[in-house]
């Protein structure tokens, strides 16, 4: 018999969702404050973060038609602020008063360094349809409980006297673990790195100021019983430039280190950064820091160009699902097609300079039109082309093939017209002038050049009556 419904179960409600951490300041409710002091105090953590971040928020998102209609496709892009896909981005809506994705994809974002992100839908209708106006989000530590199914499905959260239903939500988490609505940090592989390296660094500090100048040393003299002054000296004593000590007979203070080598401390607190990159794949963060390093440059950003487009995967799909469609939803019913919010992938854009552009026209494999048109002017910063503007169909070596064919065939016997027409080009005018490789260079001059003596005067065929004739 087909089961339609579930048996078992991923968290019994009995007992409520387990906690794998076992370490005791990871624990539920307190591993945010951890999360919170490693990602603003550690720079190889906030180096990380946004390595991982940037990249994800730079990237150009669109929204790709897929089948709806242009209403449904305009509604979601102006609600979303961004632009259609194949469009100029000039045709983005104003976003003042509205909401922007670029700041709840950054807000969005706070999953990798929490495990989760949750945030409220709120609506206004307005001219008969539901309008998103904002994505509220809910932080971390103000959430008191995150309501999970038998089946692990999401319920809701809790937040001090409110509740949220999932309706209402839209939840990114990272490291997807059934039934753990709370995710996991991608700090959390890096936690006991990061701890023993920031109790290096307090230590290192220590060694450097005790031993950084040496410890002064007093040694009293043959007759001296009573060291205590001696050691208020050794106490009290500060370089500077008008430091100094007297001295009893035979008396010395001195300054001393430490005998033997210390421990090299530096390297193992890069041990430890080098281990915090590993953790989110960010290898070349420690590229430099030995010789050859860099030849690892590349097998190192194929790695962490797969986990961005990881991250940014996810977000896209928990959008789609939980943003996307309930618009469509709210508007035009459940059975309506919905456009997609999709990204351009992540490393896999070459940039094109002009000459490498022109040479893929000119050997054939792309053909001008106004998209490559419009996506050239965004990326090489130039001005929108104005409205109303045509697009050149041919390129200049294409023009200028037709060009010499119209001379072949009027050198074989066609009009000038008919050669045109032929190759395809509009009908143009001669201006009665001589070729450009035989004017005068002066303006002033005359038009033909002969008066100046630049070019040779044509000869003037005799008269009839002048030509001798041999009987």
């Amino acid at each position: 018999m087909t089961a339609t419904y579930d048996r078992g179960y991923v968290v019994d409600t009995l007992l409520g969702t387990f906690n794998f951490n076992e370490i005791p300041e990871l624990q539920h409710g307190l591993d945010l404050a951890v999360y919170e002091r490693m990602s603003r105090t550690d720079s190889q953590v906030i180096a990380i973060m946004q390595a991982v971040k940037l990249p994800v928020m730079r990237t150009r998102w669109r929204i790709k038609p897929a089948g709806a209609r242009p209403e449904v496709v305009a509604l979601v892009a102006g609600d979303l602020g961004l632009p259609v896909e194949g469009t100029d981005d000039d045709s983005v809506p104003r976003s003042r008063g509205r909401f922007s994705w670029s700041e709840h994809l950054e807000q969005a974002l706070s999953m990798l360094d929490y495990g989760h992100a949750f945030f409220e839908q709120v609506y206004r209708l307005e001219d008969g349809r539901y309008h998103l106006r904002k994505l509220a989000p809910r932080p971390q530590n103000t959430i008191t409980d995150i309501e999970v199914a038998r089946d692990g499905g999401l319920i809701g959260i809790r937040q001090s006297g409110c509740r949220m239903s999932v309706r209402q939500l839209v939840a990114y988490r990272y490291r997807n673990a059934p039934g753990d609505w709370r995710g996991q940090s991608m700090l959390r592989p890096a936690y006991k790195n990061w701890l023993i390296k920031d109790k290096l660094l307090r230590v290192q500090a220590q060694t450097m100021e005790r031993n950084g100048m040496g410890i002064p040393v007093y040694t009293g003299g043959p007759e001296e019983d009573d060291l205590s002054k001696g050691q208020a000296m050794a106490n009290e004593y500060r370089a500077g430039d008008s430091s100094g000590a007297a001295l009893p007979f035979e008396a010395k203070l001195e300054l001393k280190g430490v005998s033997g080598a210390l421990p090299d401390i530096g390297a193992v607190i890069q041990y430890h950064d080098e281990a915090i990159g590993r953790a989110a794949l960010t290898h070349f963060l420690n590229l430099g820091s030995a010789a050859g390093s860099w030849a690892l440059g590349t097998a190192f950003s194929d790695f962490f160009t797969m986990t961005l487009q990881t991250v940014a995967e996810r977000v896209a799909d928990v959008a789609n699902k939980h943003i996307v469609e309930d618009i469509v939803d709210l508007n035009f019913g459940a059975d309506e097609p919905a456009p997609r919010l999709v990204f351009e992938e992540i490393g896999s854009r070459q940039v094109a300079d002009a000459g490498s552009l022109t040479a893929l026209i000119n050997a054939g494999v792309i053909t001008p039109d106004a998209t490559l048109e419009t996506d050239t002017r965004y990326r090489l910063g130039l001005p929108s082309k104005p409205t109303g503007a045509e697009t050149p169909t041919s390129t200049p070596t294409e023009v200028q093939t037709k060009v010499l064919t119209v001379g072949t065939l009027i050198r074989s016997g066609f009009t000038p017209e008919a050669a045109l027409d032929l190759v395809g080009l509009d009908p143009m005018e001669h201006t009665g002038l001589l070729p450009v490789t035989v004017q005068r260079q002066d303006p002033s001059a005359d038009v033909d050049g002969y008066e100046s003596g630049v070019l040779p005067a044509p000869p003037v065929a005799a008269a009839a009556d002048d030509v001798e004739v041999d009987e």
